[in-house]
């Protein structure tokens, strides 16, 4: 995308790029109540180079949509999650929680359901932050060792949670509880209909929300159908247990209608 920072608006930009959004908020620049000014002007008055602004921002995100992940590597799809999924996640649920609490002490008294998205949104960070976390430090770990014992014809070493489906079980079930606070999202907000007085700050949460909304979806399918059944099977295929079961309703547990 071509920004012209003379002549598009710092609001314009909040409202396009997504990722521009947090980075607005680190550096106190306002896209906000004066959103109407250049981007060169609002980096001015905050203390900001143009330039520096314009190279943290980047050129967006690859979401790589169209790769065929079912036939790569473990560890290749393992890694394009965590460092495509995870860190959208990270960075915009700390975006999110910021507009939650600004919309929700400017606009509470007036509109008494994004108090009640403030706690969801809360209750999403606090929900998702750690479950990345376990992925990271416990659950992909394994999976990467498995596929490489499997390259080597060796047996996988016996893990301490006994097999892959004890956590996969279990961020199954975190995602389903995820898409649950996605969902009471929605029907707080009635999708995200903004009111006739809701402000920059008000519509980009609204935006962000639908955004991470989009790539949880993503996120979620390539864990639930791709990532996690072709690690048990692998694991099966070594190791003999009971066959891999996946969600009991057979959705992706991501509060889509896939």
């Amino acid at each position: 995308m071509e920004i012209n920072p003379t002549t598009k608006s710092i609001g314009e930009l909040a409202l396009e790029v997504p990722q521009a959004i947090g980075i607005l908020e680190k550096w106190q620049i306002d896209y906000c109540c004066k959103g109407g000014r250049s981007i060169e002007e609002a980096c001015a008055a905050a203390g900001v180079a143009v330039s520096e602004l314009m190279l943290e921002i980047g050129g967006g995100r690859n979401t790589d949509e169209a790769r065929q992940w079912q036939n790569e590597p473990l560890k290749a799809l393992k890694d394009h999650i965590v460092e495509t999924h995870h860190v959208f996640t990270r960075d915009i649920m700390e975006t999110i929680r910021q507009l939650s609490d600004k919309v929700a002490t400017r606009h509470g008294a007036n509109h008494p359901e994004v108090v009640q998205l403030q706690k969801i949104v809360h209750d999403m960070a606090d929900d998702l932050i750690p479950h990345m976390l376990k992925e990271e430090q416990v659950l992909f770990p394994y999976i990467e060792q498995l596929e490489a014992a499997v390259g080597r014809s060796e047996e996988p070493p016996v893990p301490f949670f006994g097999t892959v489906r004890n956590p996969v079980r279990m961020m199954m079930a975190e995602h389903d509880a995820v898409g649950d606070l996605l969902r009471q999202a929605r029907s707080t907000t009635n999708d995200y209909s903004l009111p006739g007085d809701a402000c920059l700050s008000f519509r980009a949460l609204y935006e962000r929300l639908n955004d991470v909304e989009q790539d949880l979806h993503q996120h979620i399918h390539l864990e639930n159908n791709v990532l996690f059944p072709r690690a048990a099977s692998m694991e099966e295929g070594v190791r003999p247990t009971p066959a891999f079961a996946g969600n009991d309703n057979g959705k992706c547990g991501c509060g889509c209608s896939h």
